[in-house]
This record gives C-alpha cells, structure tokens and sequence, in this order.
C-alpha cells in the first residue's frame, strides 16, 4: 500500500494549510521553484504533475478494497495561474484545507487575489484556478460557482498585448493510483465561452479535446448544466 501522510505532517514546500472557510484574501506568488514560463499552457502541463504528485492528490478507484482508507486521507490542492507585467507565467503557492469535513467531496478554500511582491498587485492577470481531484471526476458545481464568483471579482478575461485572455478552472486528474500519479488529463470551464471541456493527454497527439456540456447562467446565482 503507498504510504499516505495525515494533516499532522508537515506541509510540502509551497504548500499552505488554511482553516476551511478561514482563507486570507491573499495568496503569495510565485510558488518557489515552478516558473516562469511563456504561455500559460506551459504553466498549466507543469502544474499537473506537481500538484498531482503531492502526498494523498489522487487515491484509489472506489472499486479497491482499500478505497475508503484512501478517501478519508485524500486531499485537494488549489493555486492559481497568474501573468506578470512581463507577459509571462506563474503559479501561486498552493492552498490545501487543514480538514476535510464532508464525507462526500473534497475541497480547497483559494484566496480571491495573488501578492506577488515583485509587482503591484492590480498588475496582474488570473488565468486559470487549477486544482486536483482525488478520484479524477469532472468539474463539480461548486467549481463553476467558485469561478463564476472569481470573474465578477477580476473580470471575466484581461488583455495580454492583442490577445484577449478568459478566466477558467481546471481540475486535474491522473489514471494511475496514489503509488504512481501520472497526469493524464484535466477538465475546464471558461464562464465566457460556457463550455465544460475535457483534456486527454495522448503521448502520440498530445492534447485530445472533446466538449461534454455547456453551462446556462439563467442569472447571477443560478445555472443549469447540459450535458453531451
């Protein structure tokens, strides 16, 4: 069995513990060691293996036998994909919650902005929310809801030279078992476009990308989600 670390431990480099529902407003940048990097695609393939690397990101298939072990020491990690004045890439520290207290899902309290000391703090742009979950499922409705909120805080997308740049979230998943995370895809939902996507990684193709629904806003705190 992979060895698995409780909330006693101490936190891996980067890795700040909140109380749920106690986070700051603010999150330092940049997470020591990650960046920077020219695209935020760049940015965003090197966050997936890291954060699904660290201790407990990915748990077993709720078909193992060991799987409610396995669940209840889970954990879910969040940070965000910032740019800087320069045009380039960084992710934040990551935020993790020091208890899971629902039995049913796993989640991660992220501060609404970034202070990366380097630059005033209105100088930056918020690309994407990236976060794992555990059993590798889609995005739930408290991620569409968390960055719907997040671009009625920032904007729904922000000018980066002549391209024009959508907020989104990401979840990130892996195929493998805790013992051997690998990362082999994510999910994403950009409020401007409405779309939920889904990324596979293909060692031959590279990124495989199939739309499975759209979300309908029917107003500031309600939606529907339509599946394909």
């Amino acid at each position: 069995m992979a060895m698995v670390l409780g909330c006693n431990s101490p936190p891996p480099r980067g890795v700040i513990r909140f109380r749920a529902g106690e986070a700051p407003i603010f999150i330092d940048g940049p997470m020591p060691g990650f960046g920077s990097f020219p695209t935020y695609s760049d940015a965003l393939l090197a966050a997936c293996p890291l954060i699904l690397s660290l201790p407990n990101a990915v748990t077993e298939r709720p078909n193992n036998p060991n799987f409610k072990l396995y669940w209840n020491l889970s954990t879910e990690y969040c940070a965000w994909i910032y740019s800087t004045p320069e045009g380039q890439y960084e992710m934040s520290m990551i935020a993790t919650n020091m208890s899971q207290g629902d039995s049913r899902m796993r989640t991660c309290d992220l501060p609404s902005q970034v202070h990366d000391s380097r630059y005033p703090d209105d100088s930056l742009g918020y690309v994407f929310v990236v976060h794992n979950h555990p059993v590798g499922d889609e995005l739930s409705r408290r991620d569409i809801r968390f960055i719907f909120n997040q671009g009625m805080i920032h904007g729904f997308s922000f000018k980066a030279g002549e391209r024009e740049i959508p907020i989104g979230i990401i979840a990130f998943f892996s195929r493998g078992g805790p013992g051997n995370p690998s990362c082999d895809g994510f999910f994403q939902y950009t409020p401007l476009t409405g779309e939920l996507l889904k990324w596979t990684v293909d060692a031959q193709a590279g990124l495989k990308r199939e739309q499975y629904g759209v979300v309908r806003w029917l107003d500031s705190e309600n939606f529907e989600i339509e599946h394909w």
